[in-house]
């Protein structure tokens, strides 16, 4: 009883708007709005870094597309047995469902691809610019994660675990009326990535370095989203133990961490190209005969 007390009632109904075939979900909602802000933020950062008008609309419109598709696509495969059987629900968005790790992968990709094909110049840069947007419009996202409680976890004790009551949330199906208070799993994310996000702004702010913010931003987050994912119910993959989240998580922290060792010891093509100029330079006046002076008459 005394549990019950202590916790927090969600009794919201997820869907905000059904009718006429359209549906509104808080996820959907705060999703728009996550990708609105993240991509302001981003424009604000790249537009003071010099880039063009169009070049940062495209890139922000090739990173959303590739994130949506990622992020469904890769929810789908972690959930194939929701989808099997209505192949026509892969394509339900709206209705939630999506995984923030696909949403990085796809939207990185996408980004990345017409970067390279469009020739946009230092695309270091434009990565580390992405990756302040992203980790808020992710950090804004979460808040249609926990009204609507699509993402189970573990029950807790303490006085801010989590009980849902509408008899539409994904819990309240789940777990029906006597469910124990659950860990706001969810919400730890998101106060982890609003913290990663100032952390993000300060580096950028302060290491001249392309791409450190880009591969400190994958290292953070892989961080988070691995100790975070213990405390959720997600499916277990290869007998590991380990959710698909935490085992792309600990890739994520092995590749930010080799990128950013990378880039911390190994000068920028622009220092290098200077250097070797210079070490050309020397090299030619060492070889260059002296200039004999002609007797004075």
């Amino acid at each position: 009883m005394m549990t019950t007390l202590l916790s927090i009632d969600i009794g919201i109904d997820p869907t905000i708007f059904d009718q006429w075939g359209v549906e509104v979900t808080w996820h959907g909602l705060f999703t728009a709005i996550g990708v609105v802000m993240g991509v302001a933020v981003a424009t604000w950062f790249a537009r003071k870094a010099g880039y063009k008008e169009d070049q940062i609309y495209n890139v922000a419109l090739a990173l959303v597309i590739g994130g949506i598709i990622g992020a469904r696509g890769l929810y789908v495969i972690e959930n194939w047995s929701l989808f099997k059987d209505d192949i026509g629900g892969m394509f339900e968005v709206n209705t939630g469902g999506i995984s923030i790790y696909g949403a990085l992968i796809g939207g990185t990709i996408g980004a990345w691809v017409y970067a390279m094909l469009s020739k946009v110049r230092n695309i270091p840069k434009a990565a580390d610019i992405a990756a302040i947007g992203g980790i808020l419009g992710m950090a804004v996202g979460r808040i249609g994660d926990i009204i609507n409680g699509e993402h189970f976890a573990k029950t807790t004790d303490l006085p801010w675990g989590l009980v849902y009551t509408h008899a539409d949330s994904p819990s309240f199906i789940r777990f029906g009326a006597s469910a124990e208070p659950q860990h706001p799993a969810v919400a730890y994310e998101l106060l982890g990535d609003l913290a990663i996000f100032a952390f993000l702004i300060f580096l950028y702010t302060r290491v001249s370095r392309s791409g450190i913010t880009f591969f400190v931003w994958v290292l953070l987050y892989g961080l988070l989203r691995t100790f975070v994912s213990f405390l959720r119910l997600d499916e277990t993959i290869w007998g590991t133990g380990l959710r698909v989240a935490q085992v792309i998580g600990i890739a994520g922290m092995a590749i930010g961490l080799l990128g950013t060792i990378y880039l911390l010891r190994v000068p920028p093509k622009e220092t290098q190209e200077i250097e070797s100029r210079a070490a050309r330079r020397r090299a030619l006046r060492e070889e260059a005969p002296p200039v004999e002076e002609e007797p004075v008459t």
